[in-house]
C-alpha cells in the first residue's frame, strides 16, 4: 500500500508505505452508512418539544354542559381540537436518539472509508509541514501548493499527530479545510471531506491508535 508523498512546496518526494490493515480493506457501504448515521444521531441535541394535553394550561372545568346547547360535546379545553390545546404526536425532548455502536464496527467503518478514498486517489501524504512561522498565511500558501499537484478540488481534511498539535492553529481558519488529530479520526469526519491529507507522523499515530 503506497501513497505519494509531497513536501510543502507541492513537489512529489517519495512513496509512503501505508498499513494494509487500515488502507487495504474492502469498501462496505452499508456499514459506513450505519456508523455515520449512528454517530450523527448521538450528536443530535434533542431540543424541540411540544406540550401534550396533560401539560397545557387550563382544562379544569367542562366548557359547557353535555346536552342541550346544540354544540359538540367537549370535556376539556386542553383537547388537541381546541386552540391552545395539547399537541398530538409533536416532537418531544424526552425521545432517545442514542445508538450503541461497538468499537470494532466503528474501526471497520473508518478503515472502509480510508480504503475507498485511497483507491479514488483522495488521500495524500505530506512529509512535514515545516512552516517558517505558525501562521495562517504560511499554512495557506503551503496548502495551495499541495492542492495544485496532489489534491483534487473540494473540501480537505488535514490530519496531524499529537506532536504536531500546535500546527492546527495555522490551518483552522482556512476555508473548506478542517484539522483533526489522527487519534480522533472517525468515519463521519473522513467521509464528510473530499480529500484527506496525512502527515507522515499522523499515519504512524493512526496505526498505533487503531491497529496496535
Amino acid at each position: 500500500m503506497l501513497a505519494n508523498t509531497y513536501n510543502i512546496e507541492g513537489k512529489e518526494m517519495t512513496k509512503t508505505q501505508l498499513p494494509k490493515e487500515i488502507f487495504g480493506k474492502e469498501v462496505n457501504v452499508d456499514l459506513i452508512r450505519q456508523i455515520v448515521f449512528g454517530m450523527l444521531s448521538n450528536k443530535r441535541q434533542n431540543i424541540a418539544h411540544t406540550k401534550d394535553r396533560s401539560e397545557v394550561r387550563g382544562g379544569g372545568k367542562k366548557p359547557w354542559q353535555q346536552k342541550g346547547t346544540g354544540r359538540a360535546r367537549h370535556g376539556s379545553n386542553r383537547s388537541p381540537l381546541w386552540r391552545h390545546g395539547g399537541i398530538t404526536f409533536g416532537p418531544r425532548n424526552d425521545k432517545n436518539y442514542k445508538r450503541i455502536m461497538p468499537v470494532k464496527m466503528k474501526k471497520a467503518a473508518l478503515f472502509s472509508v480510508l480504503s475507498g478514498k485511497l483507491k479514488d486517489n483522495e488521500i495524500s501524504i505530506v512529509d512535514k509541514f515545516d512552516l517558517k512561522e505558525n501562521k495562517t498565511s504560511y499554512a495557506a500558501k503551503a496548502l495551495k501548493a499541495i492542492m495544485e499537484t496532489a489534491v483534487q478540488k473540494g473540501t480537505t481534511l488535514i490530519t496531524f499527530s499529537a506532536e504536531e498539535k500546535k500546527l492546527r492553529t495555522a490551518f483552522r481558519n482556512i476555508a473548506k479545510c478542517r484539522v483533526i488529530l489522527a487519534k480522533d479520526l472517525n468515519a463521519a469526519e473522513a467521509i464528510r471531506y473530499k480529500n484527506i491529507i496525512f502527515t507522515k507522523e499522523a499515519v504512524y499515530e493512526l496505526e498505533k491508535t487503531f491497529v496496535k
